[in-house]
């Protein structure tokens, strides 16, 4: 059955997709929440601040590409919650594109950004439709630092630092393990260059005295954002959680990895790694708080004879991402976006729409020459 609504929300039981409900429904969007479980949906939906006054539907709908098509048709738009996306991403894609709607998501993984630049963009320019993945914290926050720092002529070298305070949920912790597989990329003179397995970075933490420990979280969307923009030759991007605890338990994973799993055949290591996931996080993290669960977006550029730095002061990042995939939304009903085909959030929508939505939730505060 075709949805009625004009957004369909897919992935829409789990941490993730409950906030981008939220938003939804602050931005008086009719949405068509949709899984393949009805009634996990009904029941993480019914914990959603103010979900009464929403405008919404629930569908049940497996990954199929035939089912999600039917469903995705007379929709505008398709928030895509639902991974890992190196799996899944391309089942939803499809969809989305034989059902004649924009699709955004909210991953940052690196091969499923690749992809959708290399394969769906094509595809999705043909019909005057936009493929974002990315639209979320981590990714889209400190994109918009990077156009800001962009906006000095002469800039040509970026370098991205994210971090955040909070649990990562289950889909975040999948979505890692599930990028273990494949290559990390960062850009140097306009080329994809491999991180080595296992790299790490001690960072200072801006406004702190205390240090932390940063990876380059699977090459990250920056390097395949800006891989085809004239100004910029060289981009690497870091990031992770403020606890080192968390930290230290990822790279021990990552050695894990390319000592004895990596030799293993495909199917397998995928299996072990999805495990090691579950055993990571499995539960439901709680809703974040504003006052604990901070976030930080550095981003320092540098050219011949210039430079300039942004950092982003932030709070919420799952918050942020729930916020981001409203506006994206909500611009795609109401305005063309700026480019079509694969976009990078603020390609798509601007980065001062971005920053001015996020600073009006008093989500992100912006600092400069830092």
């Amino acid at each position: 059955m075709s949805t009625t609504n004009e957004v369909v929300l897919y992935g829409a039981s789990g941490y993730t997709g409950r906030l981008v409900a939220e938003f939804l429904r602050e931005y008086s969007i009719s949405f068509t929440a949709a899984g393949r479980d009805k009634a996990r949906i009904e029941q993480s939906l019914a914990t959603v601040p103010g979900i009464d006054t929403a405008d919404y539907d629930i569908a049940e709908a497996p990954m199929e590409k035939a089912a999600l098509t039917e469903l995705f048709k007379g929709a505008k738009v398709v928030c895509n919650v639902t991974g890992p996306f190196v799996d899944y991403g391309d089942i939803v894609a499809e969809a989305a594109l034989d059902a004649g709607a924009h699709y955004i998501d909210t991953t940052g993984e690196q091969p499923w950004v690749i992809r959708c630049q290399e394969h769906w963009g094509p595809l999705f320019a043909e019909k005057n439709l936009v493929c974002v993945p990315s639209m979320s914290y981590m990714y889209a926050t400190s994109e918009i630092a990077a156009q800001y720092v962009l906006e000095t002529p002469g800039i040509d070298t970026l370098d991205v630092l994210v971090l955040f305070k909070g649990i990562p949920t289950y889909a975040s912790t999948q979505s890692f393990f599930s990028v273990l597989q494949h290559d990390a990329f960062y850009l140097q003179q306009g080329k994809y260059e491999k991180w080595q397995p296992g790299t790490s970075f001690e960072v200072p933490i801006p406004s702190e005295v205390m240090t932390a420990l940063a990876l380059p979280w699977g090459g990250m969307s920056h390097p395949v954002w800006f891989k085809d923009d004239h100004r910029v030759s060289n981009v690497r991007a870091i990031g992770g959680n403020h606890s080192r605890e968390l930290m230290n338990m990822v790279l021990a994973a990552t050695e894990d990895f390319e000592q004895n799993i990596r030799p293993l055949p495909q199917d397998e290591q995928k299996t072990i790694l999805l495990s090691k996931a579950d055993a990571m996080q499995s539960g439901m993290p709680p809703r974040e708080n504003r006052r604990i669960h901070r976030t930080i977006d550095l981003v320092r550029g540098r050219g011949n004879l210039s430079q300039k730095s942004v950092l982003l002061n932030g709070t919420g990042a799952y918050l942020q991402t729930g916020l981001l995939q409203a506006v994206g939304a909500f611009h795609l009903l109401h305005n063309a976006p700026f480019k079509t085909g694969f976009a990078s959030p603020c390609q798509a929508f601007g980065h001062n729409e971005l920053f001015g939505a996020l600073e009006s939730y008093g989500l992100i505060k912006m600092e400069e020459n830092i």
